[in-house]
């Protein structure tokens, strides 16, 4: 038996993997009716450590849904509500000047609300661009650094942000370089009316069920250690390879509507992030192996927020989703499963 063979999930393992991610799963569909998409999206997002944007009006339960998934998986949660007049100190944390029981006066640093495992970023895209870029180091590295003293942040740690895709009046568009920092952008869609009438008979002034922790430290680490040993065979990070790289309009592959609409691709970390979550997505499907039906469900998520669309785009109504669809209907493995 080689090595790779060696580390391949067992059917047993595969199991008890999927089924303790499957109980996040159900809390997450209980607190969002009717948005299993949306759920499933986040969740994959957080086995494969990374963090998530979501995008969509007010009152559609985006702060209850990343609430409700640090209370499910057993982690600290902290929410941090983005203004114009927050400072990259409000994150971080800084230096105190206090007086211990000797009379002596010294700085000593207090944790900023970053020191989390799960940190909610609320309309993140109303701070200033001073204030956003303190959340790099952290998103990039798990670390801050103020004034020359690098702290770690706990393991693991997620930023999940919020922003409001039509009120941009006093707002900051985040930049390319901090939009390339989240594994997934995820759009959170209205509901139906069948959903908004369960709301209405099911849950008094629309408050969602409280949850206890279906998790704990060790279980999750037994998720993660568990989508580590998911098998990427070499077919499938072929098909990756081409589809980040057929982004590019200058690419050979590339689409027509990429070559009319796009300015700049998506980069490296688009591929690396098809990758881990498509492995999260195939456990959660009970699978050991990544498949192109996994790199299918998380290509869009994982990459329509890494284009740069040409000023064309927005005139002729083509929106990024639009063209990742493109690119995975021009690719022979991914088109059969559109």
């Amino acid at each position: 038996m080689t090595t790779a063979q060696a580390s391949l999930l067992s059917p047993a393992e595969v199991e008890r993997a999927q089924a303790s991610a499957k109980a996040v799963l159900d809390g997450l569909d209980r607190t969002l009716i009717g948005q299993s998409a949306l759920t499933r999206s986040v969740l994959v997002g957080c086995l494969a450590r990374g963090h998530v944007l979501l995008e969509g009006l007010p009152g559609l339960g985006k702060t209850e849904l990343v609430k409700g998934l640090a209370a499910l998986v057993g982690l600290r949660f902290r929410r941090l509500q983005f203004t114009p007049d927050l400072m990259p100190g409000d994150i971080t944390g800084g230096h105190v000047l206090e007086t211990d029981s000797r009379g002596e006066r010294r700085f000593v640093f207090h944790e900023g609300p970053v020191f989390t495992n799960v940190l909610l970023a609320d309309e993140i895209n109303r701070a200033s661009p001073k204030t956003q870029s303190a959340l790099l180091e952290a998103m990039a590295e798990r670390r801050v650094t103020v004034l020359g003293e690098t702290r770690a942040l706990p393991s693991p740690f997620f930023v999940l942000a919020t922003q409001n895709p039509i009120e941009l009046e006093g707002t900051y568009p985040l930049p390319e370089a901090q939009l390339d920092r989240f594994l997934f952008k995820v759009e959170v869609p209205p509901v139906s009316s069948e959903t908004l009438e369960t709301i209405l008979t099911t849950r008094r002034a629309g408050r969602p069920p409280e949850h206890t922790a279906v998790l704990d430290e060790e279980r999750l680490s037994a998720i993660y250690a568990a989508i580590e040993r998911v098998h990427l065979a070499p077919a499938v990070a072929n098909a990756i390879a081409r589809l980040v790289a057929a982004t590019h309009p200058g690419a050979s592959g590339a689409p027509d509507k990429v070559k009319q609409y796009v300015r700049h691709g998506a980069s490296p970390r688009g591929a690396i992030a098809i990758g881990e979550a498509a492995r999260a997505h195939a456990l959660l499907a009970g699978k050991p192996a990544v498949g192109f039906q996994d790199v299918h469900a998380v290509a869009v998520p994982a990459l329509v927020h890494r284009l740069v669309l040409d000023y064309r785009a927005r005139l002729d109504g083509v929106r990024g989703t639009d063209l990742v669809r493109a690119v995975l209907a021009s690719l022979p493995e991914t088109a059969e499963l559109g």
